[in-house]
């Protein structure tokens, strides 16, 4: 597993792309992203000068990718924003699982369902083959999808948690809680450590994950770049 960063959770993209998720991504030299449909993640293995060739060859003019760890400076070529840091947590133990709907493995047919969800509650980071990154869950009322989980970046040891999202109608009924859980317990027991990430501006999701045994990592940097020229 070759990286640079001290943790491969200080560079989870890159490690998952390198590993896991290989043929969902494509490489020049030490950078590397996912395909687009898949999401829309970059990453390099080292972030000195010379991955700024390679990342051309990667990311089309006028398109935007994100980098989750440590970002490349960048020449006046691209046009670089830096959100706030964003908590990356982890769990280690094994969660009660709330009693309450079953929960449906999502794929195939019912994708039409995520995009609908995650465009409303999750956007910009869900893209049409995201559900080929790992096994996602979902809780229906009837015909509609009103809430989802799922596993996104993963690689040996770990196995991140992502798009834990309600429909705002059916919020404060244990939905999220249970998809986290069951997905968070599946990891532990295959001998990974469940991790996932969250904005602290989302206090309301934060708390819910304290209060259930994830503990906060580290702050990890989010940077949008978007090719100019």
């Amino acid at each position: 597993m070759r990286t640079l960063y001290g943790n491969p959770l200080d560079n989870p993209v890159w490690v998952s792309l390198s590993t896991r998720h290989r043929e969902l991504g494509r490489f020049e030299g030490n950078a590397g992203r996912y395909l687009a449909e898949v999401a829309p993640f970059v990453a390099v293995s080292d972030a000195g000068a010379a991955c700024v060739p390679a990342l051309s060859k990667l990311v089309g003019v006028g398109e935007s990718v994100l980098f989750v760890g440590q970002a490349p400076e960048l020449p006046d070529a691209w046009e670089l924003h830096r959100y706030a840091p964003i908590a990356q947590m982890t769990c280690s133990r094994m969660l009660p699982v709330v009693d309450g709907p079953d929960l449906v493995p999502l794929a195939g047919p019912r994708v039409a369902d995520m995009l609908e969800l995650t465009a409303l509650v999750y956007p910009h980071y869900f893209r049409p083959r995201t559900v080929d990154m790992g096994d996602y869950f979902g809780i229906y009322d009837g015909a509609k999808l009103v809430a989802m989980a799922g596993e996104r970046m993963g690689f040996p040891g770990f196995q991140e948690i992502s798009a834990i999202c309600t429909h705002p109608q059916y919020l404060g009924r244990g939905y999220a809680q249970r998809l986290l859980a069951t997905l968070n317990n599946r990891a532990l027991a295959r001998g990974e450590v469940p991790f996932l990430h969250v904005s602290h501006e989302n206090a309301r999701a934060k708390g819910v994950y304290e209060l259930m045994g994830y503990v906060q990592r580290c702050d990890i940097d989010l940077v949008q770049v978007t090719r100019r020229i």
